[in-house]
């Protein structure tokens, strides 16, 4: 089982995750769907190539590009998450051990309990404001939110202040497991009007009494400054679309787009007298294309400097215009209502080119095969997200998962739930999920936590250290080496 990321950006290509970042790689590159094998042997030996079978999120796909051309990842990517044709969101069961990922509240109480006393910790610093609200940007199952409010009852004036909950999500079926997590009365809940969803929340009141409301967006969320939000976004931006492109001769940037692969392969129907087969083994329906010439995406993405001085002939790079929108929103919001924020995701603190890749049962898999059945991810570019808030709030860090909760004393924490067991099996469970959430060989590196405070703010949150004045004179430039 693996967590949602895979450690394979050409920057870590030398470290001893080779292992994994061999399996993801395969994923990605542009050439790399070519390394899939698409044969499939009958028992005489003759081999055939057969296609995956033609769903109907993939024909809508697939009838888009015919239609219209050749379309941007960053386009597949979103079609294949969200449309209501069979995005992977419209689905309920994507986390755990039933479902393709492993999230870090899912593995344990502990990674909650501590982001609680983070909040606590700058309630106190912003003068113990008398309302609050938590806001959650894509809350999975309510995990994440349910160990937060369970932390913060230790804390009763914090506590006392909390007025609300808002989850931005879209999908009808995350929504109920989050109604459900919080122990929502059916009977205090409001449902979505639309007769054809008749079962999709969009206010309750939770068990402990508290308002929640569900919005499709953030810019829904009635603001006002006697309300100070308390925002969460964990692995929200990194199911957020991306754009590739490849740099070519002349600081021209040609773009990768997803065409209809050949047709050269046989039904899936042909496959009956093959034996059993493989996903892996399915040719898709879909492969990677280069732009003939400069897009109109290429050409608004990569105005930026930095991506004609940093990168040479056939670099890759990954850009999330909807990132930085998001961001930049987030970061007028929390500054208008003198709120605080943390983002945690995987990433790096500089601009990637191969990290789009699939997630389908604890596997990583051919990004363009069976849309609608695996997640679509790629690495946050945690220095592209500080840049869209420039000038709009104060961001911190990022720091490493693992240091952050060290900071924030997960070691205490767990330290008193071993105390509280003479299970020996629960104890060793307990340093397991330790360990995962903490090490630097599994997700206490790869996972960042950037904070947001008010533009305003002079302080400097917790447990992150005010910069050097080295780091304010010296502009960061960071090289991928291949």
């Amino acid at each position: 089982m693996i967590p949602r990321l895979a450690i394979r950006s050409n920057a870590l290509r030398h470290a001893a995750k080779a292992k994994a970042t061999a399996s993801a790689s395969a994923s990605s590159s542009f050439s790399a769907i070519h390394r899939y094998s698409t044969q499939i042997f009958r028992p005489d030996g003759s081999s055939i190539k057969v296609k995956e079978e033609l769903a109907p999120l993939t024909k809508h796909i697939r009838n888009t590009i015919l239609s219209t051309g050749p379309i941007s990842i960053a386009k597949y990517m979103q079609t294949a998450l969200i449309s209501p044709v069979g995005g992977y969101y419209t689905r309920g069961q994507v986390f755990g051990r039933s479902g393709d990922f492993v999230t870090s509240p899912e593995i344990s109480q502990m990674f909650g309990e501590i982001m609680a006393v983070w909040y606590v910790l700058h309630w106190e610093m912003l003068g113990r404001p008398e309302k609050t609200s938590f806001v959650e940007l894509g809350p999975g199952r309510g995990t994440l939110m349910a160990d937060m409010l369970r932390a913060a009852k230790r804390f009763p004036a914090f506590a006392a202040s909390i007025r609300a909950v808002h989850f931005i999500e879209r999908s009808p079926e995350l929504r109920k497991m989050q109604h459900e997590k919080l122990g929502c009365s059916w009977e205090s809940t409001r449902m979505v009007e639309d007769k054809n969803d008749k079962g999709t929340p969009v206010a309750a009141t939770s068990a402990d009494g508290l308002t929640v409301r569900w919005y499709d967006l953030m810019e829904e969320i009635e603001g006002g400054s006697d309300c100070v939000p308390m925002v969460m976004a964990h692995e929200f931006f990194d199911a957020l679309p991306v754009y590739k492109f490849e740099k070519g001769a002349g600081d021209q940037w040609s773009e990768i787009l997803v065409d209809v692969a050949d047709s050269d392969a046989a039904p899936m129907a042909a496959a009956a007298n093959a034996g059993k087969v493989d996903a892996n083994q399915l040719a898709t329906h879909f492969k990677y294309v280069r732009s003939r010439s400069v897009t109109a995406n290429a050409a608004l993405a990569l105005n930026n400097p930095k991506f004609s001085s940093m990168f040479d002939k056939g670099d890759h790079v990954e850009v999330s215009p909807e990132s930085a929108r998001v961001m930049m929103q987030l970061a007028d919001w929390i500054s208008a209502n003198n709120g605080m924020g943390l983002i945690v995701d995987y990433g790096q603190d500089w601009t990637q080119g191969d990290t789009f890749r699939g997630i389908r049962s604890h596997k990583f898999a051919n990004p363009l095969s069976s849309p609608g059945l695996m997640d679509l991810t790629a690495d946050v570019d945690f220095s592209y997200l500080r840049y869209a808030a420039k000038g709009r709030a104060q961001c911190h860090g990022p720091v490493e998962q693992g240091a952050f909760l060290h900071a924030m004393g997960i070691q205490a924490r767990l330290q008193q739930l071993l105390k509280s067991t003479s299970d020996e099996n629960m104890q060793k469970t307990l340093v397991d999920c330790y360990t995962r959430l903490t090490d630097a060989q599994s997700m206490g590196r790869i996972y960042k936590v950037l904070a947001v405070l008010p533009k305003s703010s002079q302080a400097v949150p917790i447990p992150f250290a005010p910069p050097s004045k080295e780091e304010l004179n010296t502009p960061k430039v960071e090289k991928i080496v291949r």
